[in-house]
C-alpha cells in the first residue's frame, strides 16, 4: 500500500487505525513544532499546543467520520470556547492553521500527504526564519520624549528652541493632565540630530520644567501584531 493512500478501507475504521493516526498525528505534530520555533522566541504553552493540534484534530475527524449532524454538534461545542490569551504574530497564526490543515489530512487517513506537508512546511519556515533580509532595522535617531511640567507652562512652545538645537524633526503627539490636573504630561516624537547629545538635550529640558521627570524611549520596537 503506498503511502499516499488512505489507509481505510471500505469506509471501515478498526480501533487500530484510529491508534495509527492519533500517533502519527502527535508524532508529526512535535516534530513540526520543534522546526517551527528552533531558535526563536515562542512560550512553553504555545508549542505544547501546536504539538497536540494535529491530534485533536484528526480525533474530531475521525469522530465525525461523515456525519453531518455530529459535525454540527461538534462545531457548535467548540464554538463556546473562548480564547483569552493575547492575539499572536502572523507566524503563529499560520503555524495554527498548518497543523490543522494537517490534523484534517490525518483524520481523513491520509498519513503520507499530513506527513509531508508538515516536514515541507516546517522547513519552509526554518528557512525564512534564518533569512534576516526581512528584518526591521532599528532606528536609534528616532525617540519618544514624555516630559513632566507644571500647568503654569505653557507646553505647545517652552521647548522649541531645545527640539530645533538637537533635533531635525519634533511634534507633540499626546498631552494629559496628572496628580489633580497640577502637572502636565506631554509626550514628543523626535529625530535626534546626533544621538550623543540625547543627555545634553535632557538636561537643558530638566532646566526648563523644574527638573521634573523626562523620560526617553525608543519608537522602533514592534509589538507581535499581524
Amino acid at each position: 500500500m503506498s503511502i499516499f493512500e488512505c489507509i481505510f478501507k471500505n469506509g471501515v475504521i478498526t480501533y487500530k487505525e484510529v491508534f495509527i493516526c492519533l500517533g502519527v498525528a502527535l508524532l508529526c505534530g512535535i516534530i513540526f513544532s520543534s522546526m517551527c520555533f528552533f531558535r526563536t522566541k515562542s512560550t512553553k504553552s504555545f508549542l505544547i499546543a501546536t504539538s497536540i493540534l494535529p491530534m485533536v484534530v484528526a480525533l474530531v475527524i475521525l469522530l465525525v467520520n461523515g456525519n453531518i449532524g455530529a459535525g454540527v454538534a461538534i462545531a457548535g461545542a467548540f464554538s463556546l470556547v473562548r480564547f483569552r490569551s493575547s492575539p499572536g504574530t502572523a507566524k503563529e497564526i499560520s503555524v495554527i492553521f498548518i497543523a490543522m490543515a494537517a490534523g484534517l489530512a490525518f483524520g481523513m487517513g491520509y498519513l503520507g500527504y499530513g506527513a509531508i506537508f508538515m516536514l515541507i512546511t516546517g522547513i519552509v519556515l526554518m528557512i525564512m526564519e534564518g533569512i534576516r533580509i526581512w528584518d526591521v532595522k532599528p532606528i536609534f535617531n528616532e525617540k519618544r520624549i514624555r516630559i513632566t511640567l507644571p500647568e503654569d507652562l505653557d507646553y505647545s512652545a517652552i521647548f522649541d528652541d531645545i527640539f530645533e538645537k538637537y533635533t531635525t524633526k519634533y511634534e507633540v503627539v499626546r498631552m494629559q493632565t496628572t496628580n489633580l490636573g497640577s502637572m502636565f504630561k506631554v509626550y514628543y516624537d523626535v529625530v535626534m540630530k546626533n544621538v550623543k547629545d540625547e543627555k545634553d538635550m535632557v538636561d537643558e529640558i530638566r532646566q526648563r520644567n523644574g527638573n521634573l521627570e523626562v523620560v526617553v524611549q525608543r519608537t522602533d520596537y514592534r509589538k507581535n501584531e499581524l
